[in-house]
């Protein structure tokens, strides 16, 4: 095995045990504060990134073994049609087959580990979604330990955006409450003085009787 297959294997252990390590129990204090580093933790997000680039060329070397997985196919499909049909025998099938062997090997590591890193990136967010859910719970059962710190900072990895989409709709909210304050007042104040006008004018002819 070529290093960067080796690198791709270690890779692929590595996501194993990290997947074990995100479903295995533990209690929602150390969850919350294991997912609390991992969502402030500048180091980890350099490693995301990182990995980010790293499954792009794992993505290149699975399209290649897949090509080469093809070409084997079709190279032991010619050298039997040109031996008349029958069967490749000694060291040629050998090593076809060996080429093949090699090449759907590569093709399985690459695939399972972008597999994987699917899997773990949906993993993830759904132990995000059920922390935040779990959270909430607890705060309506009345639960003093639940919120604080951490959990406001888990909740704000997993919805910053919408956040600051509802704090924008708020804000508006509050300038269209503001305007209407001001137009009741104006309306106000132009009836008090229309009323005032009217009032002498219709208490006038009832002195001259």
């Amino acid at each position: 095995m070529t290093l960067y297959y080796s690198l791709v294997f270690v890779l692929l252990v590595s996501e194993m045990i990290l997947f074990m390590l995100l479903i295995v129990p533990l209690p929602f204090t150390i969850r919350r504060k294991m997912f609390t580093f991992i969502s402030e933790s500048p180091l980890i997000a350099k490693l995301q990134y990182g990995m980010k680039i790293t499954f792009i060329f794992i993505l290149i070397l699975f399209i290649d073994s897949v090509n080469r997985v093809y070409r084997v196919q079709v190279e032991l499909a010619e050298t039997n049609k040109n031996q008349g049909g029958t069967v490749v025998m000694g060291h040629e099938r050998m090593e076809v087959q060996a080429r093949k062997f090699y090449s759907q090997r590569n093709m399985y590591l690459c695939g399972f580990t972008l597999f994987l890193s699917l899997i773990l990136n949906r993993t993830y967010t759904m132990i995000l979604d059920v922390l935040r859910l779990e959270e909430k719970v607890k705060e309506f059962e009345g639960d003093t330990s639940a919120g604080g710190k951490d959990s406001a900072k888990l909740a704000a990895a997993g919805n910053a955006g919408e956040i600051g989409k509802l704090k924008n709709q708020l804000a508006e909210k509050d300038r269209d409450i503001a305007n209407l304050k001001k137009q009741a007042e104006g309306l106000s104040r132009e009836y008090n003085r229309m009323g005032d006008q009217i009032s002498p004018a219709d208490s006038t002819p009832k002195k001259d009787k």
